[in-house]
């Protein structure tokens, strides 16, 4: 696991409920029990206070806060990783036109950050998804430097597509990988034994999770009503929510035993 990645972790499936703080040596600990070093725990800190998702903030010892805009995508990255606010699909997809921007880096940003929002790519500069992101203007903010101004801003349309729904998500989305991926991820999961230990139990259920939190990057959240009936993504969903709903008593006992430690 990268630093930072299982940094993005810990906060928003264990510390985001207990006051979105941690003491510093808190933090190394339980990274370390994931086989992330210390000084690359501190790099990680370092990067993502530089990038605004974690401020320094001192309590009974030394420690790091989300930031509001932090615990804002820790906040939305939970509710699509265990699915608490799926809404029925109203049959309009969300359109949006961008202008180009001229800087590439800028532009590979901007592509980034609307797929993980769940946009796809439908033409060159025509981005579409299932729903209206809330989190897309600060997203294309962040990726340009700024609110993008009036010749930057995306033309933003709510459209129904004359045809099939499933075919035009075939067209933009590789569908075909994402279904590969979750059979896969179905597969290797039900294969793992349950751990008595917490602390195993803490590092089984951070794998679990981090494996499953890379579909945001990869399934835009394509409604019931898209996907056909034996879609893999309904029964690798299943595997997760019983796998983490186990796993999670030893593992939260085992954060809050660490925390424990760091503030005696």
């Amino acid at each position: 696991m990268h630093a930072r990645s299982a940094l993005f972790d810990l906060y928003g499936d264990h510390l985001l409920d207990r006051g979105a703080w941690a003491p510093i040596s808190a933090t190394i600990s339980l990274m370390g029990s994931l086989g992330v070093s210390a000084p690359a725990v501190r790099t990680a800190v370092s990067r993502m206070v530089r990038e605004g998702w974690l401020a320094p903030q001192e309590k009974e010892s030394r420690g790091y806060a989300a930031t509001p805009a932090g615990e804002h995508r820790l906040r939305s990255a939970h509710a699509r990783i265990y699915r608490t606010d799926v809404r029925p699909w109203n049959g309009r997809w969300h359109l949006i036109a961008l202008p180009r921007v001229p800087d590439r880096s800028a532009r590979d940003r901007v592509a980034r950050s609307l797929g993980y929002l769940g946009y796809g790519r439908l033409a060159a500069d025509t981005w579409v998804a299932p729903r209206e992101s809330p989190e897309l203007d600060d997203a294309l903010a962040a990726a340009l430097g700024g609110p993008p101004g009036p010749a930057l801003r995306p033309a933003s349309f709510r459209a129904t597509y004359d045809g099939s729904a499933w075919q035009l998500a075939r067209r933009v989305w590789d569908t075909q990988g994402l279904a590969a991926a979750y059979r896969s991820f179905a597969a290797n999961a039900s294969a793992d034994g349950l751990p008595t230990d917490p602390e195993q139990a803490f590092v089984t259920r951070t794998l679990l999770v981090h494996e499953w939190r890379k579909f945001l990057f990869t399934d835009p959240g394509l409604p019931d009503e898209v996907v056909p009936a034996d879609w893999p993504g309904r029964a690798a969903a299943a595997v997760f929510d019983e796998r983490q709903a186990r796993l999670k008593p030893l593992a939260s006992a085992w954060v809050d035993e660490v925390l424990t430690r760091a503030q005696v």
